[in-house]
């Protein structure tokens, strides 16, 4: 094996046309038909552009909250009630960001059955760094089997949480051009969130989403229906390159996040009015509002957040008809409110209801798994679908909000397609995602003293060259590619768990 090389996976020799396989159970070759379709379509505006498959992929070890409370001597309630979380998943050094998007990739192409040779692009958003100029999809490019096309556009994009959207937007917006060539779009997202010891550790997790993107797709993203707010702000940073701790403000890390989606609401809606036919926009134009979910709590107070814009909006008839009671609270502003324990509260008690329809489906992951980075956000969408049956979710519209730090952020839609056999197509996706329960069920708990250690082993060892993991490749889910070693010239080698 060359250095840094890792074997190339099975069953992707190049001598079969894409379509779902056994993994995802589906009953036609669905990725087939998409294919050929858009072939026939080259040249065309392509109809119904989106997400055409997902797949996540999370650590096989975690530490539960309650217990971490305990360990860590703080006040019982606070990491579970307090940030809304109950498990956080994380990595031994045997995991880095290469392994967790090899891993996904290499399953999401196996469920799907779809041959490397079918992406044309492939994006990576990730603010989880090993090297400051090779790209996580080069990487990637391993898993090509031998003898398949190279000709594949994309690199890598950073920029904290928002550089998962970044990739999906660059992915859609290529389908969408004449630069488009016929094939897929493959984006992947991943990290892995450490903290110091501290208020923040339990704020951390580790994850990675890879989704398949064109024409005909069963999750179609709402062309020109989406908004940006980008602006300078030091709220999380990593300045420090020796370490993967990151430098944090708490306070401003809320106010820019809560701002942020202030702004993108507001254009939001204001391109949806402006548009043929378009008219207001509120939550309750939304079957389901997604966030970026640093912790739950944050989520909820977002969906709050959003209902006070709309509060805000209101004219006095709707106020009473909608808000009685709150009328006091008219007087106040988007930029005075962001730690308003009065508005927050008014607005998270009035917003119950519609949190607990539209919004908490999507935390699954989130409260299991903790903060992804830049796969956050889609953990929320896949939590979103395995959580409904595809009858619940056809013919919806779900609102997604993304944010990163430092900052950068867009929120957009998605309208969950109801014919041109979409329905099969549904069906497929969520079959993909259809072992998420069973993989969540079947982590092993560790002691938060072996989670402390393992923390402490990451700190020790990064970056150091050379270097052999101390990790056990047994914990592991079968399949999950690994790190088996660094050389002295900081070559990463890898292999795959049994």
């Amino acid at each position: 094996m060359p250095t840094g090389g890792v074997a190339p996976p099975q069953g992707h020799s190049g001598g079969r046309r894409g379509g779902f396989g056994p993994g995802c159970q589906s009953r036609e070759p669905a990725l087939t038909v998409w294919i050929e379709t858009m072939a026939s379509e080259k040249g065309a505006w392509p109809e119904n552009v989106g997400i055409l498959a997902m797949e996540i992929y999370f650590p096989s070890q975690y530490v539960d909250q309650e217990e971490l409370e305990a360990f860590d001597g703080v006040s019982a309630g606070k990491y579970t009630i307090g940030l809304g979380q109950k498990r956080m998943g994380f990595c031994s050094d045997l995991e880095d960001i290469n392994s967790l998007c090899m891993t996904v990739v290499h399953n999401l192409m196996q469920k799907t059955g779809t041959e490397y040779s079918s992406v044309g692009r492939l994006e990576v958003g990730t603010e989880t760094l090993v090297d400051k100029s090779k790209s996580v999809k080069s990487v990637l490019m391993q898993l090509f089997p031998a003898g398949a096309e190279t000709d594949v556009e994309g690199v890598d994009t950073t920029n904290a949480c928002y550089g998962g959207t970044a990739a999906l937007f660059n992915a859609l917006n290529w389908v969408e051009s004449s630069s488009w060539d016929g094939r897929l779009a493959l984006v992947v997202c991943g990290d892995i969130a450490v903290y110091a010891s501290g208020s923040a550790r339990p704020t951390g997790g580790a994850g990675a989403v890879a989704m398949l993107v064109g024409p005909h797709a069963p999750l179609v993203v709402e062309r020109g229906l989406r908004s940006s707010h980008m602006q300078h702000a030091y709220d999380f940073y990593k300045p420090d390159l020796s370490s993967e701790y990151p430098v944090v403000d708490g306070r401003l890390s809320i106010q820019s996040y809560l701002g942020a989606l202030d702004q993108c609401y507001r254009r939001y809606r204001q391109k949806a009015a402006a548009r043929p036919g378009g008219s207001a926009v509120t939550v309750d134009s939304f079957d389901a509002v997604l966030f970026h979910s640093p912790f739950g709590k944050l989520v909820q107070k977002s969906l709050a957040r959003l209902v006070f814009n709309d509060f805000l909006q209101a004219d006095d008839a709707t106020v009473a008809e909608k808000y009685s009671g709150l009328e006091e609270l008219r007087g106040k502003t988007l930029e005075e409110s962001y730690f308003d324990r009065d508005v927050e509260k008014a607005f998270m008690e009035r917003s119950r209801d519609q949190f607990e329809k539209k919004t908490r489906p999507s935390l699954l992951l989130a409260s299991n798994v903790g903060n992804m980075y830049t796969p956050s956000l889609y953990s929320c969408l896949v939590s979103l679908l395995v959580s409904k049956k595809p009858d619940e979710l056809t013919g919806t519209r779900i609102a997604l909000f993304s944010y990163g730090s430092g900052l950068a952020s867009s929120l957009f839609s998605i309208r969950v397609a109801t014919s041109n056999g979409s329905g099969s197509r549904l069906e497929a996706l969520l079959a993909c995602v259809s072992d998420v329960m069973s993989r969540l069920e079947s982590r092993q708990k560790v002691p938060p003293q072996v989670f402390a250690d393992t923390m402490k082993l990451r700190e020790e060892s990064h970056h150091l060259a050379p270097y052999q993991p101390k990790g056990d490749p047994s914990v592991l889910f079968p399949g999950t590619y690994y790190l088996t070693g660094i050389d002295e010239k900081h070559r990463r080698q890898y292999s795959r768990a049994t």
